[in-house]
Parts: structure tokens; sequence; C-alpha cells
């Protein structure tokens, strides 16, 4: 049964997907270092994983990796990320090639 705590956690992850989806559209988004924004990305799909959209969380996911591939594929978070994804079914293309690049899975 939730939580008053887990209701909290659910609300700060919608927040963050809600935010996330406005920060991108802005101008000083793109005047960002590659690596803030793959960085960025990157815990932008771990609210969209904790909110439960896995499609959302697979496709920052994947744009992080087009962005700058050493972020996704070298930090422990987005490793973990990338587990939690590949574990759900269906997982997308992207986010398969990812889970074998990073040897979570094999072809």
């Amino acid at each position: 049964m939730p939580t008053e705590q887990s209701y909290c956690w659910a609300s700060d992850a919608g927040e963050a997907v809600h935010r996330h989806e406005q920060v991108i559209r802005r101008e000083g988004w793109r005047l960002l270092p590659a690596e803030y924004r793959a960085a960025y990305l990157v815990d932008a799909a771990r609210a969209y994983l904790q909110v439960g959209d896995l499609f959302g969380a697979g496709r920052v996911l994947v744009d992080a990796d087009g962005i700058a591939p050493a972020e996704v594929r070298c930090r422990p978070v987005a490793r973990t990320v990338i587990a939690e994804l590949a574990r759900g079914r269906p997982s997308g293309a992207g986010v398969a090639r990812l889970a074998t690049l990073v040897g979570l899975t094999t072809r």
C-alpha cells in the first residue's frame, strides 16, 4: 500500500518530468556543453522511470547517448537506468543497443 512518503516521491519525480519538458525547449539548452546536457538527460531518464514512463525514460537516455556517449556508457547511474529499462518489456531498439554496448546483455 502506498504511503504518504511514496506519494511525495512520485510527485517529485512528476515535477522533475514536467520541468524537464520545459527546460529542453529553452534557447539556452543547446548552449550548455554536451556533457552537461547528457548528464542532465540521464537524470531526467531516472525521473521518467520513477513515474513509470519507460518509453520516455528510454527516449531521453538514447538522446543522451547521442549527445555524449561516455556520459551514458560510463556513469553507474546510467547503467542502472539502462538495466531497469532493459528488464522492462518491451524495451525499444535504442535501449536494447545501449544494454548491449554497456555489457548488460548479449546480442
